[in-house]
C-alpha cells in the first residue's frame, strides 16, 4: 500500500499543509511497461512547485524510467507503453496532439554522466536554443544560462575553448546550462552527481538549492545522504516480486524528514536505515 503523507515540513521546522503547494505534476495511477515486462505500477503522486523531489530506491525499480515519463522521454525507447494519466499545470501530457518536443523543451533533463557535445562551451549552450529558433538575444541567453548554473565566473573569458576540456564537475553544470537555455519549466536530474568526486558533487547540491528558487526539480538519487539534505519531498519506490516477476512500486511518499526519521512503511525504514537494498 503506498501511503503519502499530507503535511510538508519545512527548512524552518514548520508544518504546512501539502494542499498549500502549486501542483506542477498530478500523476494517477502510472505504469510503464516494455514488452511483456513491467517496470513500475500504480504510481500516484503529486510534484510540487519550487521543490526538490527525489526519487530513491534499489536498483530496478524504476526510479529512472518514472523521471523519463515526466518529459516524455520513454516515447524514444522502443516497446515502451505507459499508461495511467500525468498532468503538468492541468493538461495531459500524454494526450493526442500534445508536442513531446514542447513538453521537453519545458521539462528539461541532466543525465547520470556529464555529456556535452564535442564543441565550444558556448556552442554547447546556445546549440537547442539555436535549434529550436530561439536565435534573439543569443548571447545574453547563453550568458543567463550559465551564471544559472552557477558557471558563468569560471568560463566567461573562454567560451570558445572545448567543454571536453572542462572538469567533470564543470561539464555536468555546464549539461545543466544547457537545460536552462530554453527556459524550461521543470529540471530533471538522473544520478547527477553519481560520477563526480565530493567537492563537484557539494557544488551540483548547492545548485539544486538556488536552481529551486525559479524552477521546480526531480532527482534521482541512490545517495541517501544526498537525498537527505537536497530534497524537501522524497518518493521511495521498491520491487514487488511475485510469480517470478519484478515490478516496481511506489512504497512511501512524504516531506523528506518523515521518510528519514518517522516512515510510515516499513519497507521504507528497512532501506533509508540500510538493512535492505
Amino acid at each position: 500500500m503506498t501511503v503519502v503523507q499530507s503535511v510538508e515540513v519545512a527548512r524552518s521546522g514548520e508544518k504546512r499543509p501539502l494542499a498549500a503547494r502549486e501542483v506542477v505534476f498530478d500523476i494517477d495511477d502510472l505504469a510503464v511497461h516494455y514488452g511483456q515486462t513491467t517496470a513500475f505500477s500504480g504510481v500516484t503522486l503529486d510534484i510540487f512547485k519550487n521543490q526538490v523531489t527525489a526519487v530513491i530506491g534499489p536498483s530496478g525499480c524504476g526510479k529512472s524510467t518514472f523521471i523519463r515519463c515526466l518529459n516524455r522521454m520513454n516515447d524514444l525507447v522502443g516497446g515502451a507503453k505507459v499508461d495511467g494519466r500525468i498532468l503538468y499545470h492541468g493538461e495531459e501530457i500524454y494526450a493526442g496532439g500534445v508536442d513531446a518536443i514542447e513538453v521537453r523543451r519545458r521539462i528539461g533533463m541532466v543525465f547520470q554522466r556529464p555529456n556535452p557535445f564535442p564543441k565550444s562551451i558556448y556552442d554547447n549552450v546556445a546549440f537547442a536554443p539555436k535549434a529550436l529558433g530561439m536565435k534573439a538575444g543569443l548571447p545574453e541567453r547563453v550568458e543567463r544560462a550559465l551564471r544559472g548554473a552557477a558557471l558563468w565566473d569560471e568560463v566567461k573569458d573562454r567560451l570558445k575553448t572545448s567543454a571536453l576540456a572542462m572538469s567533470g564537475g564543470q561539464q555536468q553544470r555546464l549539461c545543466i546550462a544547457r537545460a536552462l537555455a530554453v527556459e524550461p519549466d521543470v529540471i530533471l536530474l538522473d544520478e547527477p552527481a553519481s560520477a563526480l568526486d565530493p567537492i563537484s558533487t557539494q557544488a551540483i547540491e548547492d545548485l539544486m538549492q538556488e536552481l529551486k528558487r525559479d524552477y521546480t526539480l526531480v532527482i534521482v538519487t541512490h545517495n541517501m545522504q544526498q537525498a537527505a539534505r537536497v530534497a524537501d519531498m522524497t518518493a521511495f519506490f521498491s520491487l514487488d516480486v511475485s510469480n517470478g516477476k519484478r515490478t516496481g512500486v511506489l512504497v512511501e511518499y512524504a516531506d523528506t524528514p518523515t521518510i528519514f526519521t518517522h516512515p510510515a512503511d516499513r519497507r521504507t525504514e528497512d532501506y533509508v536505515t540500510g538493512r535492505f537494498g
